[in-house]
């Protein structure tokens, strides 16, 4: 038996929650079993495959609200298959990354591609249905609280984030598309103007603290939300920032 598997077997029942619908793709049967029953337990269905092919048919038949996607694939890789999802209809879905790479390389090639989160194998089971629970808890509420003043729109230095869409519009009012890691790291500066944001701070409002975070996949994340809001480095007029402590975000609100 794994060692990821002895971790489900030994690890106590706790008390279900409101559903949340799963999709776990993992070429491991074992896992893939022994997984879903634990997610169970915490009120997480979760309905299971081992290949991109099968990932795409549960998509087309089945409620799903976040996927656990291993890298780790045989043909399609998990790399490949963000890809995919991140340029198709179904894009909004949160991923939360499987991977037993030792590597940063593949996490923030991940990361940049839009996963919302990443766990490495072998994995504490109740740190991952901890890291769903979070990736779950960061849609609506504050994003609505702030959105509620210009019905589904933050207006700022004359672009426009739509919080309903999760779309970026420029002064001429044309579509940016934005990561999902993006768009949660620019609601986050947005929500705190004037504040001076730590990369660890960000971290764990973008997409969750992991044990082995790692601190240049903000840099990248601002780096390109930079370039997306035309926002020169050397002279920034909404990502400021601040040698040695982080980033501020600096525009007044519409």
């Amino acid at each position: 038996m794994s060692a990821v598997a002895k971790e489900i077997c030994e690890t106590p029942t706790p008390l279900p929650e409101p559903h949340i619908y799963a999709l776990l793709v993992d070429d491991d049967r074992e896992i893939r079993e022994l997984l879903a029953r634990y997610l169970e337990k915490f009120g997480i269905r979760c309905n299971t495959v081992a290949d991109g092919q099968a990932m795409r048919e549960q998509l087309a038949m089945a409620r799903v609200d976040i996927i656990l996607l291993d890298l780790m694939l045989p043909g399609e890789d998990g790399l490949s298959l963000l890809r995919t999802l991140r340029s198709g209809e179904d894009s909004q879905i949160p991923v939360l990354m499987l991977t037993a790479r030792g590597e940063f390389t593949d996490r923030i090639i991940g990361l940049e591609l839009g996963a919302d989160d990443y766990v490495v194998k072998p994995f504490d089971t109740r740190e991952l249905v901890a890291r769903i629970q979070t990736i779950m808890r960061r849609s609506p509420a504050s994003q609505r609280q702030i959105a509620n003043k210009n019905g589904d729109n933050i207006l700022f230095h004359h672009w426009r984030l739509n919080c309903h869409l999760r779309q970026l519009y420029t002064p001429q009012n044309i579509v940016i598309p934005l990561s999902n890691a993006e768009y949660r790291l620019l609601l986050a500066f947005i929500e705190r103007p004037g504040r001076v944001l730590s990369r660890d701070q960000l971290m764990d409002i973008a997409r969750g603290k992991s044990a082995e975070a790692y601190d240049r996949s903000i840099d990248l994340l601002v780096s390109r939300l930079r370039q997306k809001l035309d926002d020169n480095p050397r002279q920034p007029a909404i990502l400021k920032t601040i040698r040695g402590e982080g980033y501020m975000f600096q525009p007044p609100l519409a």
